[in-house]
């Protein structure tokens, strides 16, 4: 991974290690970073913190200053201290964590002229005495379905880490695959490692949501005192094993309990920022908004328009964080109830709005981060798209005042684009989710792994839904000239229109072409009478072809489920609110896990 993620080498040479840089004469590093600052400015609106202390090793001659900053990057000096001796000793500066509430961190510069410079073990601490409360242990959680050697990858890291290891009691594995970790000889290996403090379970397949919560079950089994807060974490992620200390350290000393989450890091680009804080729209059915401020997308290793370094110094708050990474306090967990059995999609986002009802903040920390699949490149028209609408809809009944109107709209506006797109297997997918939504809270009974089966079978009598290799498609390659999306339309409802009058009279400006993954927008695909789309992972494409007898069906259904959810979704909402302090029960997941509720 970048090594400038974690320190910054703006002149001269330095050898940069993971916890050791050796600077060589004429050279400036700084750890004005991701990884390397302290974002104080979280720390002073979370916690109760007064003074940090940075603390470190240095040997040789040079120059090392503690710099803070504002909102609006203008860095200053806090403290400084002048390094000329050959054996290594301890340095300790102190800076208030007092100027920084509306944005700003601390990070540590080391300069050398004449001689060599090395500095290394450096940590920052804070008073244990300002601690709001006693310190639980933390438990890892991580969920698993056939990704072994992901997984495997996950364990070994924090093994290889045993100082961020230390600050977590049980690491509880649930596997819900068909490919189990145990059949490998290096889990062997690993459980070994770990002793008794790897606790592997087993478990029918509940999705992401039924295998997070049963960490947070097993973690709140007990008598409270004997809670253990839990990280909850994917299985898939590249991880950063600092994570732990620094989203554990966090937690102990907020104010109040608090989701402390991490943020995500593109594991195809390292260097990229997912998003620094978002928010969901329920009514519209969208996750992922940022919020006023934030960033998506940033590449952190570049500069702003000043030539500055492109660090998050204005704080930023979320309303609730993805559980790729995220802590969440047991005390949590007691007061609100557990999470919905909703396979995935969107369990994340429920449980963190309903906590924020009950007061508990969510915290996207800065610094704290893991690289996962970039989302940019994973597809929309796939199957677990289902739970993504479905999902939306059962928050949305849950959190809000439930805005049928909103919502009848956005279905309907979803559906439309999806048809004259040829996305004829999203449009029943979408469907098929609204229908479910109808039908109440009974759908949950088994904790939706018949709806995980059910989607994929109705999603495989349409064709455009799977992408194949390029070169098994039987298109003649002088069809497959590449045509760009011209651009938004001004009116989106009147292209609209106009593109549905084509599809009805079976008029194209396009015969057959191939459209990118990044230009298939509706408005655009649907020129075409066949469109060879690039799939978002570029591995493949996907052949979407005009279709009438779909086209209709689907219409047709569309038209009746949308005249029953304008006339019963309000009483339907009205079932899922009073459900929800059953779902989120222990009893229920008790039944679901198959075992005693204790």
């Amino acid at each position: 991974m970048p090594e400038a993620l974690y320190a910054e080498v703006r002149a001269g040479v330095a050898e940069r290690e993971r916890h050791r840089v050796r600077l060589t004469p004429g050279s400036y590093v700084s750890t004005n970073t991701y990884f390397g600052r302290l974002h104080a400015t979280y720390w002073q609106r979370w916690t109760r913190v007064g003074d940090v202390v940075v603390e470190f090793t240095a040997a040789g001659r040079g120059r090392i200053r503690l710099l803070a900053s504002d909102t609006n990057k203008v860095e200053r000096v806090v403290a400084a201290v002048d390094v000329a001796e050959p054996e290594a000793r301890t340095v300790r500066l102190t800076a208030s964590v007092d100027r920084f509430l509306d944005g700003g961190g601390l990070w540590l510069d080391l300069t050398t002229e004449t001689g060599e410079l090395t500095v290394s073990d450096v940590r920052w601490t804070a008073d244990p005495a300002q601690l709001p409360r006693p310190v639980r242990t933390t438990s890892v959680v991580i969920c698993t379905y056939n990704r072994v050697e992901e997984c495997l990858d996950t364990l070994q890291a924090m093994l290889d880490d045993p100082e961020a290891l230390e600050v977590v009691g049980t690491v509880r594995v649930v596997d819900q695959g068909s490919d189990p970790l145990e059949s490998r000889q290096r889990f062997a290996t690993i459980r070994e490692y770990f002793g008794d403090r790897l606790d592997y379970v087993r478990q029918p397949n509940l999705g992401g949501a039924g295998g997070f919560t049963r960490g947070l079950f097993e973690a709140t089994s007990g008598a409270p005192e004997d809670d253990q807060d839990i990280l909850l974490m994917d299985d898939d992620v590249l991880l950063e094993p600092e994570i732990l200390v620094r989203l554990t350290a966090f937690a102990a000393y907020a104010t109040t309990p608090t989701i402390v989450g991490g943020q995500m890091l593109n594991l195809l680009h390292p260097g990229h920022l997912h998003i620094s804080a978002e928010y969901a729209d329920m009514s519209r059915l969208k996750v992922g908004i940022p919020v006023e401020g934030a960033v998506k997308e940033s590449y952190l290793l570049g500069r702003d328009e000043r030539q500055l370094p492109q660090v998050q110094d204005r704080r930023v708050d979320t309303e609730y964080n993805g559980w790729w990474s995220c802590l969440i306090p047991a005390s949590i967990v007691r007061a609100i109830g557990y999470p919905l059995p909703l396979f995935f999609q969107w369990d994340d986002i429920e449980f963190g709005y309903r906590a924020r009802e009950h007061g508990f903040p969510t915290v996207a920390l800065p610094g704290a981060g893991v690289w996962h699949a970039d989302f940019g490149w994973k597809d929309w028209d796939e199957w677990h798209r289902y739970f993504n609408q479905r999902n939306g809809l059962i928050t949305a009944a849950l959190r809000t005042g439930f805005d049928e109107r909103t919502l009848s709209r956005t279905i309907a506006q979803l559906l439309a684009q999806y048809l004259v797109g040829m996305q004829y297997g999203l449009a029943a997918t979408l469907l098929q989710a609204v229908e479910d939504f109808m039908e109440g809270p009974r759908i949950l009974k088994d904790g939706s792994a018949a709806a995980a089966a059910e989607i994929r079978r109705i999603r495989s009598a349409y064709p455009e839904t799977k992408a194949v290799p390029i070169t098994d498609i039987d298109v003649d390659f002088r069809d497959l000239r590449v045509h760009l999306d011209p651009g938004e339309p001004s009116n989106e409802l009147v292209t609209w229109a106009k593109r549905a009058v084509f599809h009805a009279r079976d008029k194209f400006v396009h015969r057959t072409g191939m459209v990118p993954a990044g230009e298939a927008h509706w408005w655009h695909v649907a020129l075409f009478e066949k469109a060879v789309v690039t799939d978002m992972a570029e591995t493949g494409v996907r052949i979407r072809q005009r279709d009438k007898a779909k086209l209709r069906d689907l219409t047709k259904r569309g038209i009746r489920t949308l005249r029953r959810f304008h006339a019963e979704a309000p009483a339907v909402a009205r079932q899922w609110k009073d459900a929800e302090p059953a779902l989120t029960s222990r009893e229920n997941w008790a039944r679901l896990y198959g075992v005693e509720k204790s």
